[in-house]
């Protein structure tokens, strides 16, 4: 955990602890079916894992960067 996310409240495209029906129970032997809203909810979750990757990139770039050169 990163300690921004501390403070910050998460975004919806994470997973729900509500909707978490994955607890497997003595005698589950298929596999589960992904439904449609299922596969969208992870669609959604990959998309802002994809963008929070970016924006911590563009934060690590600006702590470790290179200064600007100076202006001559």
């Amino acid at each position: 955990m990163l300690l921004y996310e501390m403070f910050n409240t998460t975004p919806d495209a994470y997973r729900n602890e509500e909707q978490d029906q994955s607890a497997p129970k003595w005698g589950d032997t298929r596999k589960t079916k992904l439904t449609l809203s299922q596969i969208n909810l992870l669609r959604k979750m990959n998309d802002q894992r994809t963008v929070e990757y970016a924006e911590k990139l563009k934060r690590v770039k600006e702590q470790y960067g290179a200064p600007p050169a100076p202006a001559m």
